[in-house]
């Protein structure tokens, strides 16, 4: 491990908008926040997830553009969300925090209803692994228990793969479909949100690849169906993180 993430770990154990649990420490402990990160931000105004935040771009843009809302960006990643916890700690955001942990554990940071709205921004679509997919009813299930009667997930991502089998399964399960688009910047949508763009998305969009959007409601206490469907997968490859536009990187790196 290099010194200049080392530096970083040793940041990020020091920030106080910073939360990192084993899951050896949860099991003993729970967490301590879970049903009150209002006492965190010191108000009762939505809380807002961002999930695979990478470097924290979405969650201190969307911050900024809402300050009547709170948002927690979550990922395992350390070295890549000390880039956003340090911009938030330095620009004295008091409406954000980051949660480093496995998404698959976010049901033991969060209470039942605590939730408004959940943010999918271009994770790994998971083409061979259903479960592992960030809209599987799998998730979809963890999801409706922590967020609040009505809550809402969007899913931003330059995957086809990953846009059709969200949308199947939002089909099958008769989800409330509140936008949706296989081309967001040339769709009908005038929303700040398109303010923000990060560093992968402008790196799609540089390859000339269309950005997918979906936002829809998210039901309680629902029997989830897996849609049955058979999906092209994406032939190209996605950045690495010194990959130029040019170049043909492995697909995962956000």
């Amino acid at each position: 491990m290099g010194k200049n993430k080392l530096a970083k770990f040793a940041d990020m154990a020091s920030y106080d908008n910073v939360f990192q649990y084993t899951f050896e420490k949860l099991k003993k402990e729970g967490f301590p926040l879970a049903g009150k990160w209002n006492t965190f931000f010191k108000n009762d105004n939505p809380i807002v997830l961002e999930l695979g935040c990478g470097k924290g771009e979405y969650t201190i843009g969307l911050a900024k553009l809402f300050p009547e809302k709170n948002f927690i960006g979550i990922d395992i990643k350390g070295a890549r969300m000390w880039t956003g916890a340090t911009e938030a700690r330095n620009e004295n955001l008091a409406n954000v925090a980051f949660l480093r942990t496995h998404i698959e554990l976010i049901g033991r940071f969060f209470a039942e209803n605590e939730v408004s709205e959940i943010w999918i921004t271009f994770p790994d679509p998971q083409m061979k692994k259903t479960n592992k997919r960030l809209t599987s009813t799998r998730f979809m299930k963890e999801y409706s228990r922590i967020l609040k009667p009505h809550g809402i997930v969007h899913l931003k991502t330059d995957s086809n793969f990953l846009y059709t089998y969200t949308k199947a399964m939002v089909e099958v399960n008769n989800l409330n479909v509140l936008f949706g688009t296989d081309d967001l910047y040339n769709s009908a949508l005038e929303d700040i949100i398109l303010q923000i763009q990060t560093f992968y998305e402008q790196q799609w969009r540089s390859r000339g690849l269309n950005i997918k959007y979906v936002k829809f409601i998210v039901p309680k206490n629902k029997d989830w169906l897996e849609p049955d469907i058979e999906i092209e997968k994406d032939e190209y490859r996605s950045f690495g993180r010194r990959a130029a536009p040019s170049d043909s990187p492995k697909r995962g790196e956000k």
